[in-house]
Formats: C-alpha cells, sequence, structure tokens
C-alpha cells in the first residue's frame, strides 16, 4: 500500500471544463446538455484526481453526399445518410451519439457550392429534430468559411454549438461570431504543441474565454501517425495539468475523418484477401483509433460508423464504472 501511495501524483491544475448547448431557461433549446473536461489526472487514473465528466461521442454527417466513402461505410449507412436530418436523429436516438457534427461540406465553391442559406437552413433543422447540441464544421476553404458561419453563428445565437476549425491563418473572423453569439471555438493546430499553445492565445486575446475553446490536436489514424499524435496529446495534457493555462482547455479528436480514409479501412478484401472482410477490418480500425485517443485524453471523439460508436460508448461505459469502484 505504501508502495502505491508513492506513485500517486498530484497535478496542481485542472482542465477548464466546457458547457456545450443551452437551455430554454439560458436562451437556447437544447433538452439536453453536456459539459466535457475538467479533469484532474490523466485519462482514467481514478485515484490520483477527479474525471468528473464522461468522454463523449459526436456522429459526423455531412449536408451532401460523399464520393469517396469506402463501400462498406456507404452501405451501411445507405438507409440514412441521404437526408441529414434523418441521419443526425438515427444516430442519436438509435446509436446513441451524445452529440451531433454536421460538416458543411456541400459550400466548398469547387464541390456542390451549396449557398449560405442552405447551410443555415440545414443547421435550423437538425436543431429542430434532435435535442443534444451540435458542432459544426466549415468545408476548410478559407474565404467560404469566413463567409457562411457566421451566417450560421448568428442563426443559432444562445445555443452554445462547438464551431470548427480555427487555425493559425485564418481564426479572427469565426472567433469573432462565436464570442458575439455566445458560441464554443474548436481551435485546430497541426500535430504541434506551440503551435496549439500560441492559437489558444491568439483567440483568447480576442476576448474568447478559455472555457470556450476546444483543443483539436489533428491526430492520425491507426498505422498514420497515431504513436506521433498521441504523444502530442500527452505533453499537452501534462504542461496543462503542470500548470500552463493556455494548454489547458479538452481535447476533439476526428476519429472517423482519419480512420476511413486509412487504406487499410478502405482496400476491398478482394484487393488484398489476406487482409479479411472491409467492412470488419474499417469499422475496428476506427474503434482502435478511438480507444488510443481516449487514452491519450481525448474528450470528444467524432466518430462515422454505427457499430464502431455503439462499441466504443460501450468501452467508455465500462472504463467509467472504474471512477464509482
Amino acid at each position: 500500500m505504501a508502495e502505491e501511495l508513492k506513485m500517486i501524483t498530484t497535478w496542481s491544475q485542472a482542465v477548464c471544463e466546457m458547457r456545450l448547448g443551452a437551455g430554454r431557461q439560458e436562451g437556447g433549446s437544447r433538452k439536453v446538455t453536456l459539459t466535457v473536461g475538467g479533469e484532474e489526472t490523466l485519462p482514467f487514473l481514478f485515484k490520483e484526481g477527479a474525471l468528473p465528466h464522461t468522454p463523449l461521442i459526436a456522429v459526423e454527417i455531412f449536408d451532401v453526399p460523399q464520393d469517396d466513402e469506402p463501400e462498406a461505410l456507404r452501405r451501411d449507412l445507405r438507409g440514412i445518410s441521404k437526408d441529414p436530418v434523418t441521419w443526425a436523429k438515427a444516430m442519436v436516438e438509435d446509436i446513441g451519439a451524445d452529440l451531433v457534427c454536421v460538416k458543411l461540406a456541400g459550400i466548398h465553391p469547387d464541390g456542390a457550392n451549396t449557398s449560405a442559406g442552405q447551410a443555415v437552413n440545414l443547421v435550423t433543422k437538425i436543431l429542430g429534430a434532435v435535442d443534444r447540441p451540435l458542432i459544426v464544421l466549415g468545408c476548410g476553404e478559407a474565404g467560404r468559411d469566413n463567409e457562411v458561419l457566421p451566417l450560421v453563428s448568428e442563426a443559432t445565437k444562445g445555443e452554445r454549438l462547438l464551431f470548427g476549425d480555427a487555425v493559425q491563418e485564418n481564426y479572427k473572423t469565426l472567433t469573432a461570431a462565436c464570442i458575439a453569439d455566445g458560441h464554443n471555438i474548436i481551435a485546430e493546430s497541426p500535430i504541434d504543441v506551440n503551435i496549439a499553445k500560441q492559437l489558444n492565445i491568439l483567440i483568447s486575446d480576442l476576448g474568447m474565454p478559455l472555457d470556450r475553446i476546444i483543443i483539436n490536436p489533428t491526430i492520425g489514424a491507426l498505422g498514420y501517425g497515431l504513436e506521433y499524435a498521441y504523444s502530442i496529446m500527452e505533453r499537452a495534457r501534462n504542461a496543462a495539468l503542470s500548470g500552463d493555462r493556455m494548454l489547458a482547455m479538452p481535447f476533439i479528436c476526428f476519429v472517423g475523418q482519419e480512420s476511413w480514409r486509412a487504406k487499410e479501412a478502405k482496400v476491398p478484401a478482394s484487393e488484398s484477401p489476406a487482409w479479411g472482410d472491409q467492412r470488419e477490418r474499417g469499422i475496428m480500425w476506427e474503434v482502435v483509433t478511438a480507444m488510443s485517443c481516449l487514452q491519450a485524453g481525448a474528450d470528444i471523439l467524432t466518430m462515422r460508423h454505427p457499430q464502431a460508436i455503439k462499441i466504443v460508448k460501450s468501452e467508455i461505459q465500462e472504463l467509467m464504472k472504474k471512477a464509482q469502484s
């Protein structure tokens, strides 16, 4: 027992808590509001400090069909993915996703080039269809995101959604919109602790409270830099718990996005028979990536496949049971 006590670490600071979603009494419409962060120690080391909030899973859905999705993923989502509202509702009610992450890929000028009005209409429809907080992402083209996301932010004012991604080269417009409309923001950094810290400083200097910033450390999937991403998250979380306020934010990891573009998840069994069934392989690629991110400190996982979400959600529940044991 004495040896065990000597191994327990006491940290000087906790991770910021971020509240997601606002109820009617707060000016929003969410029946379910959520909180992430607040960790006083490293992941699942319950004897060292409080881990007050269960990690969350957000299902990632798209406003327009994606041509590059693996056949197994497309086939398993065929009945719902053509309508983003139906997709979001089914994944929350039937699969148990905690949040909905809406990717506005269609607004890209080189893609479907859907209008800002269509984006606003879709997000508000999804808000009406589900009772959970939303994550809203742009298309990744700076000019278009700066045009559309502030309009979506204004249309959902008071709902305390999570908007992204703010990057070092393009953060001011989205930050200003989120501050004005009471939303949270995702700060994306390219697997670099120093850039993550600098971006958090820049965003907070504009007036964004630290408890409304979440870090996207830009992970890789299993086999594609996952070890490096893990080490970056580990370094950032150690710095946060040791007293660095500018790194003391929760993490969001885009697991589905990274996992399903890995060749091991996409290549059909006909091309690589030794790899086994492509559907099962893709699901497990997403599961293993998600579980690794959890052990590195992820607070929100965005995922795609329904079965992968069910498996990881069950594992999270088992891990969190130890907090009460």
